[in-house]
């Protein structure tokens, strides 16, 4: 083990290092949720249907999901720095676009553009950290730190929507570019730009690890059923009561603020519980909440058939949203973790890119939102089985050939 008492101190570079690496990862956590409470303000702005405009929200996902596992190449190829920096400009370049157009296929392809870039600097975040900050009690501050940042993003997101849609909606587009191009300046100081050695290749053993890959199919189908939740209950709350994008945001933080509250503690938690018995826990609070919408998927009153649900969705990101991240990895070598995260990441990004499109095309067709709760239910049922399957393998005797989890 390390002796941190001969760490040297942070010095002023560290700090602006870790903050450069920290606001952009809560730019990237606040664009995933930024357009939610504003979507059917945007649908009327734009002129369009929410199958179109729900594509906003999906492009980001999709455009993330695409090139995460490309990253730890592109890192490895043509230097970490020069990805981070050429990601960052075409984030914030993308951003001005964005507030400078109506055309929404131009809008999606800014979005998809953000994505992209947000897969390639998220991932070298902590591969920063891990490089630049000595290991134990500092490396935990910074990974600290920055988990923190993250989780607060989505909160933050669904706060500035409300009052940035409430001057003008161009500004939920725009808004990042000049923290955006900020955020670079600094990075430009600050980031290393070390030889990164080529990362693992994506092999059968790696897709085989079960524990690794019930892990990315559990979180997909709990991120995608969330966001498809939060639109659906959004959408409806500003068509059927006439709810503003500010009270839609307000409305909707019980689904969000308990999460970023409880990250510091997460830990502490897994430690007493194990990840697989939290994973379960929260797969099932999940899926009450997407029952209990399927039930009363009409939305009449907020107190009796909105916040019932997130509060049971949001209990089941906090028990198990550290315990998944934590779970990814836990069976996977040391020397394959560097393309192991990537994909795990990836499914995450995936099920909300997939479960979106499929849960809103089912609300159009069938011009109803009671199928459309199904679908999100059924991403529910995903993750229990996932969760299910996990905890069943982690309480096998250790005579059990479980060492390499295939």
């Amino acid at each position: 083990m390390a002796d941190t008492r001969s760490a040297p101190a942070w010095g002023r570079r560290r700090w602006i290092l870790l903050l450069v690496l920290s606001g952009n990862m809560i730019l990237d956590a606040i664009e995933g949720s930024i357009l939610v409470p504003a979507l059917g303000v945007l649908t009327t702005e734009l002129h369009r249907s929410v199958w179109e405009t729900q594509w906003l929200l999906g492009g980001f996902a999709a455009g993330f999901a695409a090139l995460l596992l490309a990253g730890p190449a592109l890192a490895a190829r043509f230097g970490r720095r020069r990805v981070y920096l050429v990601a960052m400009a075409l984030f914030a370049l993308a951003s001005v676009i964005g507030g400078l157009t109506d055309d929404l296929a131009i809008l999606v392809a800014t979005r998809v553009v953000k994505g992209a870039a947000a897969a390639l600097t998220a991932p070298a975040g902590l591969a920063v950290i891990a490089a630049e900050f000595p290991a134990g009690a500092q490396q935990r501050r910074a990974i600290s730190v920055y988990a923190m940042f993250g989780a607060a993003g989505f909160t933050t997101g669904l706060l500035l929507s409300g009052w940035l849609a409430a001057l003008n909606w161009h500004l939920l587009f725009v808004f990042p570019a000049p923290i955006a191009f900020a955020l670079l300046v600094a990075a430009w100081r600050v980031i290393p730009d070390p030889p990164v050695a080529a990362p693992p290749r994506l092999s059968k053993p790696l897709l085989r690890n079960g524990s690794l890959v019930r892990s990315a199919l559990g979180a997909g189908a709990l991120n995608g059923g969330y966001l498809a939740l939060l639109v659906v209950i959004a959408v409806q709350l500003h068509e059927v009561l006439g709810w503003a994008p500010w009270q839609i945001a307000v409305g909707l933080l019980p689904a969000s603020l308990p999460l970023a509250l409880s990250v510091p503690f997460a830990g502490r938690f897994v430690e007493r519980y194990g990840t697989a018995r939290l994973i379960l826990a929260g797969a099932v609070a999940t899926l009450a909440g997407h029952l209990l919408l399927f039930a009363r998927p009409e939305i009449r009153a907020y107190g009796t058939d909105v916040l019932p649900v997130l509060l049971l969705i949001e209990a089941g990101f906090v028990l198990s949203f550290a315990a998944l991240n934590m779970q990814s990895t836990a069976t996977v070598p040391a020397e394959l973790r560097g393309i192991a995260v990537p994909l795990y990441q990836t499914g995450v990004q995936f099920g909300a890119a997939l479960v979106l499109p499929v849960t809103v095309g089912v609300a159009v067709v069938f011009d109803a939102y009671r199928p459309a709760a199904a679908v999100i239910a059924l991403a529910g049922l995903l993750a229990v089985a996932a969760a299910s399957i996990e905890l069943r393998a982690s309480t096998r005797p250790a005579s059990a050939p479980v060492k390499s989890l295939p």
